[in-house]
């Protein structure tokens, strides 16, 4: 009798979700174009907004799309990636003050040690599922801000780290507008490693455990092993995009490790759409850019603003702005065939 059993060589790929198959699927001309936009708003984006605030919004979309890396494509809800952030933004910072390095080498070793804290963190959580994995991770994060707090001769406590420099080679990077444009390549690298990872065979294996984690454990695939790689690079970009968030306020502070971050950072992919990528970069533009209009506007309930278009979201539109345009999407174009 000849098995019906799968062998991993032979196991069909998992579909990825639902907006990567509709972007994928589209014609050549319609993904260069759609690339092309990409990187035109990028480039416009200091000009039609304070700088500032396009700064923030590239370091959060990096976050999302970590987040979106966990979360969408290996089904971890995780609680706790401000420790990877907040942990990356503190030591760029002291790189960056005591070794003077230029600040993509100290971006860089925070995002290295976000990836080493990941190990640990996530060799232990990735044991459990669900809401214990939550738990977990939150747990786990409260623990690493309670350390920055009370490790005051190293963290200034709650007084933060004061003057992170923005140094590159001699270049003047006090504006916000040439800075953007400095971080903008780093920026598009991690996001460009984060397209990668879900379009390799590793992302599609990774979608066939959030999918079926018995029937990937049954075809061969070390299922422990794959999350915790998940996560350790999960960690590695949030660590990217938190460093770049302390050399560009120039000052690290406790919020960075505060569960209330993981928390927005969840929303954020949510409001663009779990599991679409690019959706936590449409919805870290419009979190932050909602966030800086409602607070120039003298509004203080800015949580409230905020939770409350979350709620109309996941009641509305169940997959996310991304998800719900690209099921539009395959609509439209399955009435025209």
């Amino acid at each position: 009798m000849t098995s019906t059993v799968d062998t991993p060589a032979d196991a069909p790929r998992a579909a990825p979700p639902s907006g990567l198959v509709t972007v994928a699927r589209a014609p050549g001309w319609v993904r260069y174009a759609l690339l092309a936009v990409g990187l035109a708003v990028a480039a416009w984006l200091p000009n039609g907004l304070y700088p500032a605030v396009a700064v923030d919004i590239l370091c959060w979309a990096l976050f999302a799309v970590a987040v979106d890396l966990l979360l969408g494509f290996t089904g971890l809800m995780s609680f706790g990636h401000a420790a990877f952030w907040g942990t990356s933004a503190y030591v760029t910072g002291l790189v960056a003050i005591h070794a003077g390095l230029p600040f993509p080498l100290a971006v860089l070793a925070g995002a290295l040690a976000a990836a080493v804290l990941a190990v640990p963190i996530g060799y232990l959580a990735v044991k459990r599922t669900g809401i214990y994995f939550a738990m977990v991770t939150l747990a786990f994060a409260q623990m690493v801000y309670y350390v920055a707090n009370e490790w005051r001769s190293v963290t200034q406590g709650e007084n933060g780290l004061q003057g992170v420099p923005r140094a590159l080679f001699g270049w003047d990077l006090t504006d916000d507008y040439y800075f953007y444009y400095a971080i903008l390549p780093i920026v598009l690298l991690g996001l460009a490693a984060a397209w990668r990872i879900v379009h390799s065979p590793f992302g599609r294996v990774l979608v066939g455990i959030r999918d079926n984690p018995a029937r990937a454990r049954a075809l061969g695939y070390p299922v422990h092993r794959y999350k915790l790689t998940a996560f350790v690079l999960s960690g590695f970009i949030a660590g990217l995009g938190g460093g770049l968030f302390a050399v560009g306020h120039r000052f690290v502070s406790l919020d960075v490790l505060h569960w209330t971050t993981s928390g927005k950072a969840v929303i954020v992919v949510v409001l663009g759409g779990i599991g679409t990528l690019w959706g936590g970069v449409l919805g870290a533009g419009i979190v932050v850019r909602l966030e800086d209009w409602l607070s120039f506007s003298g509004f203080e309930a800015i949580g409230l603003v905020t939770g409350g278009i979350f709620v109309l979201v996941v009641v509305l539109f169940r997959r996310g702005i991304w998800g719900s345009a690209a099921a539009l999407a395959r609509r439209l174009v399955a009435r025209q065939r």
